[in-house]
């Protein structure tokens, strides 16, 4: 999202500086070429919000705006295209200079809150909305909320560490982060997650052992007592199996995310004991039995968080600090 306001925000810079330009040298004398910058005009702002709105359809991740409602936006700016077209033909000289005054003022406006808005949230927070049933009931599908990116500490964009370090990461924060996948060929949950966002509570700190059997967890060998944000919806108990790794192939098959294809849903019920690396960290979903998480794929690096998540803002319903 914070890509998507600083390009925003270019592009309506560009327009701005270049209209300017052009007036100077008294372009808009010629009604055509008038009615036609009028008109794109028209065209970038509704460009713009499709391409926004689409965005945030999709979060980020899959599908986007329905058909339908993407062809009755572009329809719309189309329409406003071609009404511009024509009011800009038609103008005199005091007209023009108010449909100027009114291009201007919404370019230079949307370019100064985008920019704004975008450091802002490549800083403090970001948007981010739930898209499956992993964290059931703390977070549902759908909700909508944002994530406080300087809770840990200030990064600067593209910075894999943080500059200034504030609190640290504690077991049972809710992390949102970057998948840790190195290319788009890395399977995982079924399919690549290659540059989406996840969202888990941390179960497992740097340096802890972490176990899991018959859906119970130790931590360094003690049974973790089940919090109320647990929840296990599936009766089901798989039967504990003698596997054929020795806890230095199963660690490895951890750490390079390959668990999954060798014990799938095994793992749900009985996973470990591994030792969560250093600079790492073991996140699981709330909804223990229907979440993808570390179990799976392995180990979370710190400088792939993002965040805490931290307060949800729609829908209203729902509206309030994630604990």
């Amino acid at each position: 999202m914070e890509l998507t306001l600083l390009i925003t925000g270019i592009i309506a810079f560009i327009f701005a500086k270049v209209s300017k330009v052009m007036k100077k040298k008294s372009i808009w004398s010629n009604k055509i070429f008038f009615g036609i910058w009028n008109a794109l005009f028209a065209l970038i702002g509704g460009g713009l919000i499709i391409y926004i709105f689409n965005f945030m359809a999709k979060n980020g991740i899959q599908g986007g705006l329905s058909p339908r409602t993407f062809a009755l936006i572009t329809t719309i700016t189309l329409a406003c295209a071609v009404y511009n077209f024509i009011a800009a033909g038609k103008a005199d000289k005091k007209k023009e200079e108010k449909i100027f005054s009114f291009n201007m003022e919404w370019a230079e406006t949307v370019y100064f809150a985008a920019f704004f808005a975008a450091v802002v949230m490549f800083l403090f927070l970001q948007a981010f909305k739930i898209p499956s049933a992993s964290m059931r009931n703390t977070l549902m599908e759908g909700d909508n909320l944002f994530v406080n990116k300087i809770t840990y500490g200030v990064r600067l964009p593209f910075m894999k560490d943080r500059l200034i370090k504030f609190n640290d990461i504690k077991r049972g924060d809710i992390i949102v982060f970057r998948f840790p996948a190195e290319s788009k060929e890395q399977i995982n949950c079924g399919e690549s997650q290659y540059g989406r966002d996840f969202v888990k509570r941390v179960i497992g700190m740097p340096g802890d052992v972490v176990e899991i059997k018959n859906k119970q967890v130790f931590i360094n060998g003690e049974l973790m007592p089940q919090q109320p944000y647990e929840i296990y919806q599936d009766m089901e108990r798989l039967a504990e199996e003698q596997l054929p790794y020795s806890p230095e192939e199963y660690q490895k098959l951890w750490e390079d995310r390959k668990l999954e294809k060798a014990l799938g849903i095994y793992l749900r019920d009985y996973f470990g004991p591994v030792t969560v690396p250093e600079g790492t960290y073991l996140g699981i979903g709330d909804n223990r039995d229907f979440s993808c998480d570390s179990r799976f794929w392995g180990p979370i690096p710190e400088e792939n968080i993002k965040g805490k998540a931290w307060f949800i803002h729609w829908p209203p319903s729902r509206i309030g600090l994630v604990k």
